[in-house]
């Protein structure tokens, strides 16, 4: 891999992202999948996903039960589903492996496959090269963007779920363990839209709402047009600004586009917000980029 040169980095400030092709190689890429797959074959389906509710009652402890699931999943290895592939008691509706729509949200920590690409050396370095000082890692994702199934994710900024003071100290790491084509889903962006701040946030709801998060604010209408592709091959890296604003269409193809994500924080001077969906916690403190 070619070192960063100051006019990449340059163009991830005017951009807002930076694509980097062979960031990482086939063998790390596979190495990641073999242990995805270990990990899907071990998985247990959670109880919520798993009970045929009929009352209003038993479908807001489900709800709830789901939104636990997904709160406390921030210092953990949890499942997260495509919709339709499980009946109402649980069982798959389609082969196990095919049936995940992610996996988070502390690969980064829990696992020493994920652990060490995110603290590899090359990470590291393009970690000082960006300049940042005290960075820390807050969460990570294993995408799996299934075949035929793997959903469109709505434009949207980072930024909107991990909410810092100052803004800008949010930047994502998104590694492409397959091609990631027009047809299979990659990311589309509008360059240069990370100066304009954050128009909508994703906060923790009060105790005792019938969802466990709610958003603040809304989303714009963006025009489909400032939108530009960004396909990459296996072992590449795109950085995301927290604040760019970016998209991935439906999975229409017969190929999944496996990705596996993780978040930065620059911790130097700033606040991380207590009513993000994401906290730190005892057991998991976020840990230092830097080893």
């Amino acid at each position: 891999m070619a070192s960063v040169t100051q006019q990449q980095i340059q163009k991830f400030h005017k951009d807002g992202f930076l694509v980097l092709e062979q960031f990482f190689s086939a063998e790390e890429c596979d190495s990641m999948r073999r242990q995805i797959q270990r990990i899907v074959a071990e998985m247990e389906v959670p109880p919520h996903c798993r009970t045929a509710f009929s009352t209003r009652q038993e479908e807001q402890l489900q709800q709830q039960g789901s939104s636990d699931y997904f709160l406390t999943s921030g210092d953990k290895i949890r499942f997260f589903f495509e919709k339709g592939v499980l009946d109402e008691k649980g069982n798959f509706l389609v082969p196990k492996e095919k049936s995940v729509s992610k996996i988070g949200h502390a690969l980064h920590a829990c696992d020493p496959v994920f652990k060490q690409i995110t603290h590899s050396p090359k990470v590291q370095e393009l970690g000082r090269k960006l300049g940042l000082e005290r960075p820390v890692v807050v969460q990570s994702m294993y995408i799996f963007k299934q075949p035929g199934i793997g959903g469109e994710v709505t434009p949207h900024q980072d930024a909107s779920f991990l909410h810092t003071e100052p803004l800008g100290r949010i930047l994502g790491f998104w590694i492409a363990l397959e091609d990631a084509t027009q047809e299979n889903g990659c990311l589309w962006f509008i360059p240069g839209s990370h100066t304009n701040g954050i128009t909508r946030r994703m906060v923790r709801a009060a105790s005792g709402a019938s969802t466990c998060v709610e958003f603040v604010g809304s989303e714009p209408a963006y025009d489909d047009k400032q939108f530009i592709p960004l396909p990459i091959n296996k072992g590449g890296l795109i950085l995301i600004h927290g604040e760019v604003v970016h998209k991935s269409e439906l999975n229409s193809s017969e190929s999944s586009r496996h990705v596996f994500t993780f978040h930065v924080m620059e911790a130097k001077g700033t606040t991380w917000s207590k009513e993000n969906w994401l906290q730190p916690t005892p057991e998991l403190p976020f840990p230092s980029l830097y080893t």
